[in-house]
């Protein structure tokens, strides 16, 4: 029994577990998760190394950047970053990929897309699929592509989720402005700066103390 069903067990939910797994879960994509996911324009990733320390993080785009390959995968672009590669290196360790996509304009319904992931190339994934348009504006051009088969798609209920309103694109893509990026919105460069200042002048104080 794995850890999921043991707590279920635990806490009574095995009948309404069994449910949701018959009723709701599957190990495909049918045809309404495949329209579902092409007017997706963001995601949540959810990745691990191979300790098991996680990650989670944010894309998006146009309606429709993910891909749909087929009815079992899907794939995702990767853009030119702030270089960490976070995401990429803990699938390159561990496989395990999750998708959360939700819709909070008009369906306000969520979609779990949980598999197993891999990098390719923006080359690789153009010769395998040359159906996928080559995006010209600067700064979207995809240097690669995690590609998931997924294992498991499921729905996210409504219940807890906002209806959100669109606010007017103001995009700066393929920028390096710190300003236009908002790379140091919470102040930790400037917090690290004045920590480094005062370490500098506490040292000088000692240094003269002596």
């Amino acid at each position: 029994m794995t850890a999921e069903d043991l707590l279920q067990c635990a806490y009574g939910t095995t009948a309404r577990a069994e449910r949701f797994y018959k009723d709701q879960m599957l190990d495909h994509l049918n045809p309404a998760m495949i329209e579902f996911v092409k007017r997706m324009e963001m995601a949540f990733i959810a990745t691990a190394d191979a300790r098991g320390n996680t990650d989670c993080s944010f894309r998006a785009g146009p309606a429709g950047f993910i891909r749909v390959l087929d009815h079992q995968r899907v794939a995702y672009p990767e853009y030119r970053g702030n270089g960490v590669l976070a995401s990429l290196g803990n699938i390159t360790e561990n496989p395990h990929l999750s998708l959360l996509l939700i819709d909070f304009s008009t369906a306000r319904i969520g979609l779990h897309l949980n598999g197993a992931g891999y990098v390719v190339t923006d080359e690789e994934i153009r010769t395998a699929c040359p159906w996928i348009p080559v995006e010209q504006e600067r700064g979207r051009r995809a240097e690669r592509w995690v590609v998931l088969w997924v294992h498991e798609a499921y729905v996210h209920c409504r219940k807890h989720i906002p209806r959100l309103v669109k606010a007017p694109a103001d995009r700066a893509w393929g920028t390096d402005d710190v300003r236009s990026k908002g790379g140091d919105y919470f102040g930790v460069r400037s917090d690290k700066c004045s920590e480094k200042k005062a370490s500098t002048l506490l040292q000088a104080s000692s240094a003269d103390g002596s």
